[in-house]
């Protein structure tokens, strides 16, 4: 793959279907990188992500906000500067506090990922 440069604004940005309020960037895609994958979170005040798991395991930075995350069995205090790593298979969720969007980086590996509701689980 060559060097590339591209600004995020020239990036789609997409709703995340199953989240309330929140969209995400596809910085790098399949065919674009070295074994992996970045993306680029945003959850708008009031919003979150319900529980789910993916195949994958996630690695995150936090770029701003502050949000609740939801990993296994644990609830987490996130914000700007934390590092979240997600094991894959493990069920998550977020849910944004204050007024602020939450958003985040996520780099995953370029592998396949199935993503699934996780319906039993209360936030």
């Amino acid at each position: 793959m060559p060097p590339s440069v591209r600004h995020t604004s020239a990036i789609p940005v997409e709703p995340v279907g199953a989240a309330d309020s929140t969209t995400r960037q596809v910085l790098t895609g399949p065919g674009e990188g070295a074994g992996f994958h970045m993306r680029r979170f945003s959850i708008g005040a009031g919003g979150g992500m319900p529980p789910h798991s993916n195949i994958i395991e996630h690695q995150q930075y936090v770029l701003g906000g502050r949000a609740q995350v939801g990993i296994g069995d644990e609830v987490h205090q996130v914000g700007a500067g934390d590092v979240v790593h997600i094991p894959g298979g493990t069920p998550h969720w977020y849910r944004t506090e204050g007024s602020e969007p939450f958003e985040f980086l996520c780099v995953v590996p370029d592998d396949e990922d199935r993503i699934e509701l996780v319906a039993d689980r209360e936030e």
